[in-house]
């Protein structure tokens, strides 16, 4: 899969050390990409080095009021579209909510592109390298309104639970790396 390398996701432990840190469990529980894509979020993987025109830079020096915006990142929320991201440099953590409620941290890297469904519970951090660059894709118009949560009466969480909720499980086996 050209997905491996940039992309990998595990089962989260429950620390409240610094949010930029892996916060593997121990033993490591990782998280297969087919896992992933029966949760709804889709992945890719892509030539960084060619692109263009619409980035978010998250890093101290390049994004005005850091310390309040990246708080904000990793409050947990919903969109009512697909949050679409493409790493052209830089890495950082999505942390999205399996049908049990559990985190899954997914790592994304340089060439890794991401897909979180409408309605699907996550938040995003910066790893310890402090510095992400990622393009903003959109279907449409920009639509950037988080909904932090509860927010389950909204349709595109109604739709998401739909979806890939409360459908039966088409899980591969999750795999130990």
């Amino acid at each position: 899969d050209p997905r491996v390398g940039v992309i990998q996701a595990w089962y989260m432990d429950d620390s409240d050390e610094d949010q930029r840190l892996p916060h593997h469990k121990e033993p490591k529980q990782f998280v297969s990409l087919k896992h992933l894509d029966d949760l709804g979020v889709l992945s890719w993987r892509l030539d960084a080095d060619n692109y263009e025109t619409d980035f978010c830079e998250v890093c101290p020096e390049k994004l005005p009021n850091y310390d309040e915006k990246i708080k904000h990142f990793f409050e947990e929320h919903l969109h009512t579209d697909e949050e679409i991201r493409y790493c052209v440099a830089g890495s950082g953590y999505f942390d999205v909510r399996d049908r049990d409620d559990k985190w899954i941290r997914i790592w994304v890297k340089k060439g890794a592109m991401i897909v979180l469904p409408a309605g699907i519970y996550h938040r995003f951090t910066l790893d310890s390298d402090n510095y992400i660059k990622a393009m903003r894709l959109f279907v449409g118009d920009p639509v950037w309104t988080p909904h932090n949560r509860p927010n389950d009466d909204l349709a595109a969480r109604k739709g998401y639970l739909a979806n890939f909720v409360n459908k039966l499980p088409s899980f591969d086996q999750d795999v130990d790396i």
